[in-house]
């Protein structure tokens, strides 16, 4: 099967500049307050994906010692602290941590945005190689880090919960994210709208079944049709 393009969307929630997020995690909670007005389509995303509880109960699934502790993917919702691990250390059949993603990419913010510099303590956003890939995932930098200034969307800063940040951990769970100074009345609007959603695999062969069930019907409908047509014609 060919690889699934996933669309760039655009997230219906434009930031005010006031929002912060208090990220409660199994270490502890931490407040960050986001760059809304300097990056809204990375903060905008990431507001809606929180108030629709996409990241509860997903696992930080990445750590490097004074770099970085990564989270957000949704791989890790099913997995116990212990699988996770696992995973990172050697490949479990059927479970990849980092690979998810919420079915739709958005653009990369890091160039215009004046905030864009990693030090300890920042929210940023993770993507793949190309340009324009990040979807969910999010990191937050353990120093100063300047080579990834131009690299990846720095969101937010850690205005409380530094200490949380430093001890996180592969396995650690985000069990809630409460979004404060948002426009409730447009953020609950914005989730309400559709977002872009290419089908999984499994839902792709699905279709693929159904359709050849449907083929395979409509043969034998028509097979019994010219059997029939024909006995009759013998009959007569």
């Amino acid at each position: 099967m060919g690889r699934i393009e996933l669309s760039v969307h655009a997230p219906n929630y434009v930031p005010n500049g006031n929002e912060e997020a208090v990220i409660a995690t199994t270490r502890g909670p931490v407040r960050v307050r986001l760059f809304g007005k300097e990056c809204p389509v990375t903060v905008g995303n990431f507001l809606e994906l929180a108030t629709k509880g996409f990241y509860d109960n997903l696992k930080f699934h990445a750590y490097r010692e004074g770099s970085a502790v990564m989270g957000g993917c949704p791989v890790t919702r099913a997995m116990g602290p212990a699988q996770v691990l696992a995973a990172t250390q050697g490949p479990i059949r059927g479970m990849h941590p980092g690979m998810g993603d919420a079915r739709y990419t958005i653009v990369d913010e890091w160039a215009a945005n004046p905030k864009n510099v990693h030090k300890l303590g920042s929210l940023c956003f993770a993507h793949k190689q190309a340009p324009n890939s990040g979807s969910s995932q999010f990191y937050f930098s353990l120093g100063e880090q300047p080579q990834f200034d131009d690299q990846y969307t720095v969101f937010g800063e850690t205005v409380e919960g530094l200490d949380v940040v430093q001890s996180l951990r592969v396995g650690d769970a985000i069990t809630g994210i409460r979004i404060e100074g948002a426009d409730e009345e447009r953020l609950s609007w914005a989730i309400s709208q559709e977002t872009p959603h290419p089908e999984t695999a499994r839902e792709a062969v699905e279709r693929l079944e159904r359709q050849k069930a449907a083929r395979e019907a409509e043969n034998e409908a028509a097979e019994n049709t010219a059997a029939a047509t024909k006995g009759d014609g013998i009959i007569a």
